[in-house]
């Protein structure tokens, strides 16, 4: 695993234009090991925009309009012009390498969908917390579920020109966050931030891995 997240650094090539979706990257022959990673967080964090950034293929959504059901419901004062919404979940698709391909799940976010989470985090190899400094509170759900089915995670903060910047050890105090818990900051429309993010988390449950043969 310590290769393939160096793959995962270069595998879309630098001389791509960074919000521009991949080019549409056939799955590979020899792939036979895939890994299932989980992104979740509070509505409108981003987890949509981050799984289409990386993805190799062109991301599967269930994105709807929002319409009246969702008037005093979902909370809009941050996100006023969001128009759509995850009803089931993303996904997307990125190569590790000749044999490991890494499977995107992004969860929706409303609380009123947090029952497809425990289906989602089954056989999830890690997750990434994506947080909004606006409102961080929304991200306690989160955790919460993903230390309840010990997943291995990492927190990662997408960073808004609007949002509070507060530093990363800041956060982690105000999430009561654990010191073995990666922390990053990131761009989730950048697919070389949103890469960033899954290096970091691919690292962490590789060095997990390695300290579990130890002992």
């Amino acid at each position: 695993m310590d290769s393939a997240a160096s793959e995962l650094t270069v595998s879309h090539g630098a001389a791509a234009d960074e919000r521009q979706a991949p080019e549409r990257t056939p799955l590979g022959d020899a792939a036979d090991t895939g890994l299932k990673i989980v992104v979740v967080g509070g509505f409108g964090v981003g987890k949509t925009t981050l799984v289409k950034s990386v993805s190799e293929i062109r991301p599967l959504n269930t994105e709807e309009h929002m319409t009246q059901a969702g008037v005093g419901v979902d909370d809009l004062s941050r996100n006023a012009d969001k128009s759509t919404t995850t009803v089931a979940f993303d996904f997307g698709r990125i190569t590790l390498n000749e044999q490991m391909v890494l499977y995107l799940f992004g969860a929706p976010g409303q609380e009123r969908f947090w029952f497809l989470w425990d289906r989602l985090f089954s056989g999830t190899l890690g997750a990434v917390v994506l947080v909004d400094t606006r409102r961080m509170a929304d991200s306690w759900y989160a955790i919460d579920r993903l230390e309840h089915h010990r997943t291995p995670f990492i927190v990662a903060v997408n960073r808004f020109d609007d949002g509070a910047h507060f530093s990363l050890d800041e956060i982690r105090q105000a999430l009561a966050l654990n010191e073995s818990v990666p922390m990053i900051s990131c761009d989730a429309r950048v697919r070389s931030s949103g890469k960033a993010v899954l290096t970091t988390l691919v690292d962490h449950l590789y060095r997990l891995a390695l300290a579990r043969e130890l002992t």
